[in-house]
């Protein structure tokens, strides 16, 4: 699998206008979007990229990122067909998802995919009976560290584990294809790859002593957006995986493909909302915007992704006054309150109808939004025209 790099950029196309853009929406641009699988792909020369259509499945997004080569990382019969849709083809989709509905994978066999991963005996027999001869990978258990929300809860195996669940699928008739990982959303440390690529390493080393090579080995995201801390160039984390490649594998270095979300289409958006209410509880200012938790904002549970945000009051007085001030949604349900452990800075002035924008917010918001809780609608996406 190799990545391949575009000859151009797209031009943007308006997305559908509507007779006004009413708060809360998100602001999307695709351009930017694609901007960065470009820098992700040059970052990681030779690894082929899979945009991770849950991120933002926007089918003008993905059709840009088709144009220019980028492949999918799909966890549903859904998702596959809007990544085919895109004029992607079925070699382009790794089927992520370790534990799938079996009509699911039935599905998605028949759309083509032929690449699912897979974390446990279980599964390997769901998969061998649903797409038979397809290949698998085997995701191993990471622990997350360093990364801004953490995927180590529900899914991975110990590298012996692995070498049995592909030891079985060899059996099966599958193609023990390789390893898969993920080392958190958000993953602030570029050497957080250390581990698991030796980790992969070893489950390679074991399988050829019983007769099994795999050539594949699935890098996972964890690719930043510059949320409130900041991230480091996306450089420093290509260099720091081909270095940890080049150590652990030596010259048998299997093919590697990434699954980058957040790291593709987390700065291309901006979520715009309205401050509904300022209130003060007790000495704490309290500011409720038009967006929340069911919004779009799910993230900001346990305060876990920080956004960089901005106003209109400070914009319309350049070095304002700020304080101290916790950010709610508007549903009548407490668990919608977005930062308050940790307030944040906003001006003195802001009060309602000010419009606040949270930065760098395009991925896991419009495709987190619920369908409708307290009658709130979903959130819309409107593109960037230029």
């Amino acid at each position: 699998m190799t990545s391949t790099l575009p000859h151009r950029l797209p031009r943007q196309r308006t997305a559908e206008v509507a007779p006004s853009r009413t708060t809360p929406y998100l602001e999307l641009d695709v351009l930017a979007a694609v901007r960065h699988f470009v820098d992700l792909a040059a970052a990681l020369p030779g690894t082929a990229v899979h945009y991770a259509v849950k991120a933002n499945p926007h089918p003008q997004l993905l059709r840009e990122l088709a144009a220019v080569g980028c492949r999918f990382d799909v966890a549903s019969p859904v998702e596959v067909r809007a990544a085919l849709a895109a004029g992607a083809t079925p070699d382009d989709l790794v089927y992520s998802n370790p534990v799938k509905r079996r009509d699911h994978v039935v599905e998605a066999a028949a759309l083509g995919v032929r690449l699912f991963v897979v974390d446990s005996l279980d599964e390997v027999d769901k998969v061998a009976e649903a797409a038979p001869g397809s290949r698998v990978l085997c995701r191993l258990l990471t622990s997350g560290e360093g990364s801004d929300w953490p995927l180590s809860r529900k899914y991975g195996c110990s590298t012996y584990e692995a070498v049995e669940v592909l030891t079985l699928a060899d059996q099966l008739g599958l193609e023990a294809a390789g390893v898969s990982f993920h080392v958190g959303s958000q993953q602030r440390d570029p050497e957080a790859w250390a581990g698991p690529i030796a980790a992969s390493a070893r489950v390679f080393e074991l399988l050829r002593t019983r007769g099994i090579f795999p050539t594949v080995l699935d890098l996972g995201g964890g690719f930043p957006a510059s949320h409130e801390e900041g991230c480091r160039p996306v450089s420093s984390y290509g260099e720091a995986i081909d270095r940890h490649l080049r150590h652990s594998f030596g010259e048998d270095r299997p093919e590697t493909l990434v699954e980058p979300g957040r790291g593709i289409v987390g700065d291309a958006g901006t979520l715009v909302a309205s401050v509904i209410g300022v209130i003060d509880r007790g000495g704490v200012r309290w500011v409720y915007l038009d967006a929340g938790v069911f919004t779009g904002l799910v993230e900001t549970l346990e305060e876990a992704i920080r956004y960089r945000i901005t106003t209109s009051a400070e914009e319309a007085a350049e070095g304002a006054a700020t304080r101290p001030c916790v950010l709610a949604g508007p549903t009548c349900d407490s668990a919608d309150v977005l930062y308050q452990d940790r307030m944040v800075d906003l001006p003195v002035s802001l009060c309602e109808g000010d419009e606040v924008r949270l930065l760098s917010s395009g991925a896991y918001t419009s495709c987190y939004s619920t369908v409708g809780f307290n009658g709130f609608a979903p959130l819309p996406t409107f593109l960037l025209d230029r």
